[in-house]
């Protein structure tokens, strides 16, 4: 009898697998390039990457544009700043440019509403003129 319940439970565990499988064309994407997306969304997560426009600009100004655009695509993707789950945010000069990116951040994002973050420090970005690139993940609505 152990054997034959072991089984039944195998394959009813096969067909709740089955059942919970999906297809890549649930999978939404902006933006798309033979590189990138600018964001993907799928179960109701969205994905997203966003470095400066205009790299002659300092700190704060490049961390302007991120966040803008940022912003622009959270509401594209059916998001907002009050859902995002995870942000990695990568700076070039941490120790120059933290405080002026955190002043920035904690301006935009709500109050009550700070996802988890890291934010870590890189020798260098895809363009030289990157002073930072944010990476955040966010629940749609």
């Amino acid at each position: 009898m152990a054997i034959e319940f072991r089984f039944l439970q195998l394959n009813q565990v096969s067909r709740v697998l089955v059942k919970t499988q999906t297809s890549m064309s649930d999978v939404t994407r902006a933006g798309t390039t033979k590189r990138w997306s600018d964001y993907t969304a799928f179960g109701g997560v969205v994905y997203m990457v966003e470095v400066p426009t205009n790299v002659e600009t300092d700190m704060r100004d490049q961390t302007k544009q991120v966040l803008e655009s940022l912003e622009k695509m959270l509401v594209q993707a059916n998001s907002g700043k009050d859902r995002i789950l995870m942000a990695t945010i990568y700076l070039c000069d941490i120790e120059n440019d933290i405080q002026v990116f955190n002043e920035e951040w904690e301006s935009w994002i709500p109050e009550g509403t700070a996802p988890a973050r890291a934010c870590l420090e890189v020798s260098r970005l895809a363009n030289k003129g990157f002073k930072l690139e944010i990476v955040l993940t966010a629940a749609t609505k």
